[in-house]
């Protein structure tokens, strides 16, 4: 789908493997419906915001309402990027690439999630190694952020492949329990050392004022 009026529909970041994308309404089903199938062990809470603590169709509910939400309230001075992640022509996760004054601090954060189907084949780490290129590269970012609880062991391996660094603890209440943040940080030159995976991006050009660069 292109839009002369949303032009981020025509945004493709691609990847050996990937293809993300900012969703139209079918892939926004398909998205949705992974959600719903799950996406961690219901045991745990990887997420600060417990979104995933609700019956699967409220899982997939949210996880389309929230996709919309990031248009709908889209500015260049703060905006989310939530994309859809396929992996052999299928949306298997989301991958957000997120700024606040970013034309300012030229600092972006990410965040993320892959249906259980889809864990365990390196695409958490992929995909996260193609927004940071559309970060650095592509709109000329100077240090990307994200964070994981501490025992989050496969989100904090991808930073740590990714040359991201250790950057304090935030202690907070999830669910009614005292969680550890670990919050860590990939600076340009430590992306220029550990980027490996070959990115290709199409469509930004046209992009470019909507990010406020």
């Amino acid at each position: 789908m292109d839009s002369t009026f949303w032009p981020l529909y025509g945004l493709r970041i691609t990847t050996p493997r990937l293809e993300l994308r900012l969703p139209d309404l079918p892939l926004l089903e398909e998205l949705a419906a992974v959600a719903a199938e799950g996406v961690h062990d219901p045991a745990a809470m990887p997420f600060t915001t417990p979104w995933t603590d609700a019956p699967p169709l409220e899982r997939g509910r949210s996880t389309f309402q929230h996709v919309l939400s990031t248009i709908a309230n889209w500015s260049p001075d703060e905006w989310a990027l939530s994309l859809a992640v396929l992996y052999e022509g299928r949306v298997v996760g989301r991958q957000d690439l997120m700024g606040l004054d970013f034309a300012v601090t030229r600092e972006a954060d990410t965040g993320s999630w892959l249906g259980l189907a889809h864990q365990g084949k390196g695409i958490g780490t992929e995909m996260r190694a193609a927004v940071a290129h559309l970060a650095f590269e592509g709109l000329g970012a100077h240090s990307v952020t994200s964070s994981a609880m501490t025992d989050n062991a496969a989100s904090l391996g991808v930073s740590r492949r990714l040359g991201y660094q250790h950057d304090g603890m935030l202690h907070m209440a999830v669910q009614g329990k005292a969680r550890v943040l670990q919050r860590v940080r990939l600076e340009r030159e430590g992306w220029e050392r550990h980027r490996t995976t070959p990115v290709r991006i199409t469509g930004l050009d046209a992009c470019r004022t909507l990010f406020g660069v």
